[in-house]
């Protein structure tokens, strides 16, 4: 990843660093979610089905970080929107291992997550509005087959 020091990143809640891409640093995220169906069957006249774990999903994830002049994700997005172009589907080559590094108040790693396979399904450059004192915010929404705690 970059060659930028930890503590570079600590105005940020946490980073993320995806394979090929630069360390970049985010405020905020939305959780990190999985979801495991139920499938339920009745056997002969019971009345209280059996139930058995089913197909799992995985929650996307949303980035949201004041925007910047960095591309490196820009252009992520970029390569997708064109290998998606006409297909409707996601070229695996774009598809990345993307870590979320919890930081503490000092700047320390304090917890990762892996998500497995990520790779952009949304982006937004953030709102601009000259009159305002807030910063444009740009988000970023990653899809991912499946998450593990580090």
């Amino acid at each position: 990843m970059s060659g930028e020091p930890l503590d570079f990143y600590t105005s940020f809640n946490f980073i993320v660093e995806i394979d090929g891409v630069r360390r970049a640093g985010f405020n905020s995220m939305s959780e990190l979610g999985v979801e495991i169906g139920v499938v339920e069957y009745h056997e002969g006249g019971r009345d209280i089905p059996h139930k058995r774990p089913g197909k799992r999903s995985y929650a996307n994830v949303t980035l949201e970080r004041g925007a910047t002049d960095d591309r490196d994700l820009y252009d992520w997005v970029n390569q997708m929107t064109n290998a998606t172009t006409g297909r409707g589907q996601t070229a695996d080559a774009y598809k990345k291992n993307v870590d979320v590094v919890q930081l503490d108040r000092d700047g320390s790693a304090r917890r990762r997550w892996t998500l497995f396979n990520a790779f952009p399904s949304g982006h937004k450059a953030g709102e601009w509005d000259a009159t305002s004192e807030e910063a444009t915010m740009e988000n970023l929404v990653l899809t991912y087959d499946y998450f593990q705690i580090a």
